[in-house]
């Protein structure tokens, strides 16, 4: 009974020790930045992947001088011939996985071009704006998107051919047994 007990609490013990590593986050590593003075703040752009690619996630990080407390801001992303919308302004908010600055984590741009962000900071020396245009986003990797999703359907598709084939089937069978 003791070994029995002992060899429980060891594997309780391994599980508690190895379990935190496991569940750690994936820091944030840097590799681009990018200066930008937005009025009287000055500000460093990191970007997590360069060069950007459409429709992958990438992590942004804001890093303004002096910290972000007793500041706010937002980035409006612009790419010159694309309709603007709602989904292309994004509020200044510490980033999830890195605490310390402002940061967008697991972001995408949805189409490739020559992207501006354009960033609007308040704070004790006022308002300030500034611009980081020139940003080169270059096209999707992989596949396009609808051939993508046409190979990853292909097998709910036939998952549901041969349903429907086996369920014809054991309807025909029934209906010709007869009862002895």
């Amino acid at each position: 009974m003791r070994r029995l007990l002992a060899l429980l609490l060891t594997i309780g013990v391994v599980q508690v020790v190895t379990m935190a590593p496991a569940v750690a986050y994936e820091p944030v590593t840097i590799v681009h930045t990018e200066r930008v003075t937005i009025g009287p703040y000055a500000m460093t752009v990191g970007f997590s992947r360069w060069p950007m690619r459409a429709m992958q996630s990438l992590d942004f990080t804001f890093d303004i001088d002096g910290g972000y407390a007793g500041k706010s801001g937002h980035v409006d992303a612009e790419l010159p011939g694309r309709p603007r919308s709602d989904e292309d302004r994004w509020d200044l908010a510490r980033h999830p996985r890195k605490l310390d600055v402002w940061g967008l984590n697991i972001q995408a741009l949805p189409a490739e071009g020559t992207w501006t962000f354009h960033f609007t900071v308040n704070g004790p020396a006022g308002e300030g704006k500034g611009s980081l245009a020139g940003l080169p986003v270059l096209a999707q990797p992989g596949p396009p998107l609808a051939l993508s999703w046409s190979v990853a359907g292909l097998p709910a598709i036939l998952l549901a051919t041969l349903v429907v084939v086996a369920l014809r089937r054991t309807r025909r069978q029934r209906g010709t047994l007869t009862p002895t």
